[in-house]
């Protein structure tokens, strides 16, 4: 299990780990993190017969290399690892960051398991891979399309899904930290979001791993009428689940200066805004209209089936150009938004000179 200590990949692993396996192996770069999934599954689950290990490691350095090449063969390799925020559009070097983690270490990842004889390799994707209108949504796209590249060679699928309700460093999970501090909620009107729960996302990729076939993308079938709500409706929800009555201010002055005499009588501030950063997305969709998509198979899993990846030579020369741009160790963002697009002509890219880091 790659990434194993994020919100996401903590779920995955307690799914796998409730069900008993042989081994199980928890890679991921937060030491803290792995502290917690071990204490965690010690608390409720408790203890296995397999082989249950964790590693402080990088997937993309040569210290996880040795450590995987010396491993009995796995049978199934889950990579759960991702830059996974919009607010990372804000500088070229973060952005380069996101394509390390969510395009090269999955290929350098993806070619480890080829040469050591594992049977399935899983790697999450987004609902913002469809359709994508950030860099974010982009790089996860670019990530199927190297999959589906790989799929000759090794069993390989992916899953699209909604927000985790509450996962590190998610609005929602910013909810709870703001009344913990004493701050005021701030949020966007106008954006729309499905939302799973962390449960619901591990069995999803639990899903994936095991029924789906090669190529296949899974994503949870959600009604879009009873599903699709937006971050400020999501707030006022979470604050009355909390006995707090939500009190919208017309400003983030007024919001940040009524918090002790709000909550004093149990009201609580909050500034809802309309979304103007860049690579925000009013609404969130989990396939395209020129994907096959199969909502029959399951009760309550769709699978997009057998998409195809781009050309060899449109993602040959996506790689080199990436690696252009490290090797002179300069580029900006226009270079990095122009090499995605050559590749995913489809990738509108919502520019607007404004990030989320400029926000309450």
């Amino acid at each position: 299990m790659i990434g194993g200590a994020g919100s996401i990949g903590q779920a995955v692993t307690k799914e796998i780990f409730s069900r008993n396996p042989k081994r199980l192996h928890v890679v991921d770069l937060s030491e803290n993190n792995l502290v917690e999934l071990v204490r965690d599954i010690r608390s409720s689950i408790g203890y296995i017969d397999g082989d249950f290990r964790t590693f402080a490691l990088d997937c993309g350095s040569w210290e996880f290399e040795a450590y995987f090449r010396n491993q009995e063969r796995f049978d199934y390799v889950l990579n759960l690892s991702a830059l996974k925020h919009v607010r990372s559009e804000r500088d070229p070097y973060t952005l380069m960051r996101m394509v390390e983690v969510n395009i090269l270490n999955s290929i350098k990842t993806i070619e480890l398991a080829i040469e050591t004889g594992v049977k399935k390799y899983f790697a999450v994707s987004t609902d913002k891979a469809a359709n994508p209108v950030n860099m974010m949504g982009a790089s996860k796209r670019i990530m199927e399309q190297y999959l589906f590249k790989y799929a000759d060679q090794i069993d390989i699928s992916t899953a699209r899904f909604a927000n985790v309700a509450f996962s590190d460093g998610s609005l929602l999970h910013g909810f709870k930290q703001r009344l913990e501090k004493m701050q005021p909620i701030s949020a966007p009107n106008d954006v729309r979001r499905y939302f799973v729960t962390f449960k619901e996302a591990g069995q999803l990729c639990l899903m994936s791993t095991i029924f789906g076939n090669t190529r296949e993308i899974f994503f949870p079938k959600l009604s879009e009428e009873l599903h699709l709500v937006t971050f400020s409706e999501i707030a006022k929800k979470f604050l009355k689940s909390r006995r707090l009555t939500p009190v919208e201010c017309t400003s983030e002055d007024e919001a940040r200066s009524s918090v002790e005499r709000l909550a004093a009588e149990g009201r609580w501030p909050c500034y809802f805004s309309s979304s103007d950063t860049t690579g925000e997305k009013d609404f969130e969709e989990f396939f395209t209209e020129n994907e096959e998509v199969d909502l029959e198979r399951f009760a309550t899993l769709g699978v997009v089936k057998n998409p195809h990846s781009r050309s060899p030579e449109k993602l040959t020369q996506f790689l080199e150009d990436i690696q252009s741009m490290k090797k002179r160790m300069q580029w900006n963002k226009e270079e990095l938004v122009q090499a995605f697009a050559r590749l995913l002509p489809e990738f509108a890219h919502k520019e607007t000179g404004k990030y989320l880091d400029g926000k309450m």
